[in-house]
């Protein structure tokens, strides 16, 4: 069944977000959903869990979207607003839209990004504003780490 208002896509990447919070990992989950509200692929951020600073929550979702001959009939779902890295990805790959879940406790490239023609629709979860701010004082080395900060 197909998945369409944009609280429920946000809920699918909520769990992995959740899930990635129970495995002591950072917790930002992704989902790309073709426009129809088919789900394609889900993750979230694997830096703690594979020790790999290149697996965020969007990039993840990307990867078990498999292989598309392009993104344009794609939405990138977020528990948090992208940072520069994933920025670039959703640049690059110009899916049709992107809903964040928190834009609050991070920004990322999400003003360059609509500078450039992206439709990001913000939905200021308080969930996931929640989760994110928890995990930000709990464990602020590991917040630096996965955004590059010494």
């Amino acid at each position: 069944m197909a998945i369409l208002n944009p609280s429920e896509m946000l809920s699918v990447a909520l769990e992995q977000a959740l899930i990635g919070n129970e495995e002591g990992g950072v917790p930002v989950g992704g989902a790309v959903f073709h426009v129809d509200g088919t789900l394609l692929g889900a993750g979230r951020n694997r830096l703690v869990q594979e020790g790999n600073g290149s697996l965020h929550g969007e990039t993840d979702a990307f990867r078990a979207a498999g292989r598309r001959p392009h993104w344009h009939d794609t939405i990138l779902v977020t528990t948090l607003a992208p940072c520069w890295y994933c920025s670039g990805l959703i640049y690059q790959f110009r899916f049709r839209q992107i809903i964040v879940g928190d834009s609050v406790n991070a920004q990322g490239g999400t003003k360059w990004l609509r500078e450039q023609g992206i439709d990001i629709l913000d939905l200021h979860s308080q969930e996931c504003i929640d989760l994110i701010a928890e995990f930000q004082q709990r464990r602020p080395d590991l917040w630096n780490e996965c955004i590059g900060e010494v």
